[in-house]
């Protein structure tokens, strides 16, 4: 196990995404200047109770996932703007909140495990139809994310980009995040998918009906 400083957001991260930050508060301050200058990462954790900013630390759910920081542009007064790759995913031990003036936490690796090799194919077989189509929905809408023939082949790094992209409750992506296995985590991810498709498709083709798909909005 080891000590990392925690971040606490409105948002989950997975490994390989990418995640933007603007930083204003000096605990913050604090901590990413820490990380900088020892070169180590940070835990980005779901907030479970509590707020994101401007309050007492917020009490975040125990699994989350580490950040290393890749770019920094610093601004007036301290503040910056950052951009961090999720690394790996892990779980909190035990939460120090009088060390610092940031949270930190006391965690334990916990890779996801891949499971069975062939479920995994299987499922991601499955999957990037889903997703593809959902690309195709949002191009349609106006909203374009990702050319589809930009998607990974690589089976994870598919995985964790569908589940980054899909416009869902942060509370449904920490029950992905949460998965026993690979082929647990993309067989959520489709379903998840299924539901959303449907469901755009229905919101496009009555806005489509009334001539103004631009005013259409996925969110």
């Amino acid at each position: 196990m080891t000590d990392i400083p925690l971040f606490p957001l409105n948002t989950v991260l997975f490994p390989g995404m990418p995640l933007n930050l603007h930083i204003f508060e000096e605990r913050y301050k604090q901590m990413i200047n820490t990380c900088i200058s020892e070169k180590i990462p940070f835990g980005v954790v779901l907030i479970e109770e509590g707020q994101e900013a401007l309050g007492p630390v917020a009490q975040p759910y125990m699994t989350g996932c580490s950040a290393r920081i890749t770019q920094v542009q610093p601004l007036p007064q301290g503040r910056m703007n950052l951009v961090a790759i999720g690394e790996e995913r892990f779980r909190i031990r035990e939460l120090d909140r009088e060390s610092q003036p940031y949270l930190v936490g006391r965690v334990e690796s916990d890779p996801m495990p891949i499971g069975s090799v062939e479920e995994l194919e299987l499922q991601i077989e499955k999957l990037r139809p889903y997703v593809i189509r959902y690309l195709e929905i949002r191009s349609r809408a106006g909203d374009v994310q990702l050319d589809p023939d930009q998607l990974p082949t690589d089976a994870m790094a598919l995985a964790y980009l569908s589940a980054f992209i899909l416009g869902i409750e942060s509370d449904k992506k920490q029950d992905l995040l949460e998965a026993g296995d690979a082929p647990e985590f993309v067989a959520s991810v489709r379903a998840l998918y299924s539901t959303e498709n449907a469901l755009l498709e229905t919101m496009l083709k009555y806005s489509e009906q009334d001539g103004n798909p631009g005013n259409f909005s996925l969110n």
